[in-house]
């Protein structure tokens, strides 16, 4: 593995991907608009700048409340309470645990010199989008800014994971960024397109991680990769992935967020892609007792379940504009290094954009022969170890789940445990989210993963 860089370089360019789209044909402005994209990941049309830093400031003191560690990142046994000192029971967020997943236990003791760290991804809500006409079954006291902004870092600060992939991030520099430092974590954040407020961030504790690289993805760069901008297919005899997304309901990302008066022309390609929503990746090198570096990405796709075509176009850009990025941090730093991609997906386990992401796993592949070969295979941390979660947003109108924690297996990266979830019938979640004890309408999904030396 390469030295690392001790001062931040100005710039290096690189080659990115393309995109093609094929069969596109207008219909009439009432039906329901199809965008077939296929991505070719070996026609090279724009570069892109990876971002380089150097060394961090000194460690900063974890917020985890443990006293023994097994390593530099993840507590052995981290204890937690259910609800957090100086609140009322009232509006204390319920804090769950991290339990391990079957072997975990065994294969810890075998390898106790490896890497262990943690990493939740949340999406937290934007307070922009908390109306009480778009949440009535929410009690108004737990809507406001106030209320929700303390008990969503109370949950961050006892949760205590290493890295934290959060969607839905408003009022990062005026709250979530000064906060987070001040409880030894550093940030990175990219802000949606548009007039949105809200992005995507990665929160990592200093002194576990060191920021090698990073990079944001714009959604709305699909508009320029357009090939063909003279109509759209619609052919409703073909296989189309609202099909496929009929899990994802119109609440999971509130119609204020994107409202169909706003997006235009539903036939023009323009319009139909540039839907303001981002991403961010990220090269980090894990500190003691061992260096190795994790490429990890934090995403947020396209809501609406009719529009599935949008997210799947979403997603082969996510995974390409990924590769790219790892290839590049494997030439920079002479290393391979790990890869875990989080986020809202906005997407039911088993339709056609879960079922991409996970199509170069072996054991799926049948699934997506219609699909491209992904450049590098994914499993979900949940399905890998217990089985994808009854839900992870909960409304009286629309509960499923539409998070996900990917991550690419090999031999020396694996899930050790997985942060619980509640029951469908727990009395936290009954009558749907937010409320007193989840500040969002999501729920946090967390994986504790255990690096070995190859």
């Amino acid at each position: 593995m390469g030295c690392l860089v001790n001062s931040c370089l100005s710039s290096l360019c690189w080659w990115a991907w393309a995109a093609t789209i094929r069969g596109l044909k207008r219909q009439p402005a009432s039906g329901s608009a199809h965008v077939d994209i296929h991505i070719n990941y070996n026609m090279l049309v724009r570069f892109r700048t990876l971002t380089l830093t150097g060394r961090q400031r000194p460690p900063v003191p974890s917020i985890t409340r443990c006293v023994r560690r097994r390593n530099c990142c993840s507590s052995s046994n981290m204890s937690v309470n259910m609800t957090t000192g100086g609140s009322s029971s009232k509006s204390a967020p319920i804090i769950r645990e991290f339990v391990d997943v079957e072997g975990g236990d065994i294969r810890s003791r075998g390898q106790s010199d490896g890497i262990r760290f943690r990493l939740v991804s949340y999406n937290i809500l934007a307070q922009a989008y908390v109306k009480s006409s778009l949440f009535p079954h929410s009690p108004s006291p737990s809507l406001r800014w106030k209320a929700r902004s303390q008990a969503i870092l109370t949950l961050l600060k006892n949760l205590g994971a290493d890295f934290f992939c959060l969607q839905e991030v408003d009022e990062y520099d005026s709250f979530y960024k000064r906060n987070m430092a001040d409880h030894g974590y550093s940030s990175i954040y990219v802000q949606r397109s548009g007039q949105k407020r809200d992005g995507c961030g990665i929160f990592y504790k200093n002194n576990c991680a060191e920021l090698l690289g990073k990079e944001t993805i714009e959604y709305n760069d699909l508009v320029d990769l357009l090939l063909d901008e003279t109509s759209l297919s619609a052919d409703k005899q073909n296989e189309t992935l609202a099909d496929g997304n009929n899990g994802a309901h119109a609440m999971n990302d509130s119609p204020v967020k994107s409202s169909p008066e706003c997006r235009g022309d539903p036939n023009d390609p323009h319009v139909r892609l540039k839907r303001d929503c981002v991403g961010i990746m990220a090269a980090f090198r894990l500190k003691d007792p061992f260096h190795r570096v994790v490429i990890l990405a934090n995403t947020h796709l396209y809501w609406d379940p009719e529009w599935a075509d949008v997210k799947l176009a979403q997603a082969k850009y996510l995974l390409s504009r990924l590769a790219q990025f790892k290839t590049l941090v494997t030439d920079k730093f002479e290393c391979t290094p790990s890869l875990i991609l989080s986020g809202d997906f906005n997407s039911t386990p088993g339709d056609k954009v879960y079922q991409y992401l996970i199509s170069g796993n072996s054991s799926s592949a049948s699934l997506m022969t219609c699909l491209e070969e992904l450049p590098f295979p994914l499993c979900s941390v949940h399905a890998f170890t217990r089985g994808e979660p009854p839900f992870t947003n909960c409304t009286p109108d629309f509960t499923n789940t539409l998070d996900y924690i990917f991550f690419s297996p090999s031999d020396c990266l694996k899930p050790v445990s997985i942060l619980e979830l509640p029951e469908l019938d727990s009395p936290d979640v009954v009558g749907g989210l937010p409320n007193y004890s989840h500040p969002s309408d999501h729920l946090p999904i967390g994986a504790e993963f255990e690096i070995t030396k190859e």
